[in-house]
């Protein structure tokens, strides 16, 4: 299983940014998929996440309203689209897969419910 996180880069702050990650070796269309950030000096935490067999969503306080996540699963891929950044946004935002059985909604947002990652992408949100 492979998960290629791409999309990120310079924005300014109040900008918006698309991240991808698209994945290989899945059936894809039932695995939870999930996005966390880890901004330097500080843990991994969970961003948002996408169930795909029950197509909910699941979204960090701070980032409510300003982020949504997407999937295609035809192409294996799942996207956050980031708007209104701050910036502490800025962070290595990674993607995680999490395969059926997948975690109950209560555990989604742990890290150690994702069996595989991705490599992580930098945003960095300065003017």
């Amino acid at each position: 299983v492979q998960l290629q996180a791409s999309g990120g880069g310079l924005v300014q702050p109040g900008g918006s940014m698309r991240l991808s990650c698209a994945t290989s070796g899945r059936a894809f269309r039932s695995d939870t998929m999930g996005w966390f950030r880890q901004a330097p000096g500080k843990e991994r935490e969970f961003v948002a996440a996408s169930r795909g067999s029950l197509f909910s969503t699941y979204f960090a306080d701070s980032v409510k309203g300003r982020f949504s996540i997407s999937r295609d699963n035809a192409k294996s891929t799942v996207y956050l689209q980031m708007n209104s950044l701050k910036p502490e946004d800025t962070a290595v935002y990674y993607c995680a897969l999490d395969p059926p059985p997948t975690a109950i909604a209560g555990r989604i947002s742990d890290a150690v419910s994702y069996d595989y990652w991705g490599q992580g992408t930098l945003v960095t949100v300065s003017s």
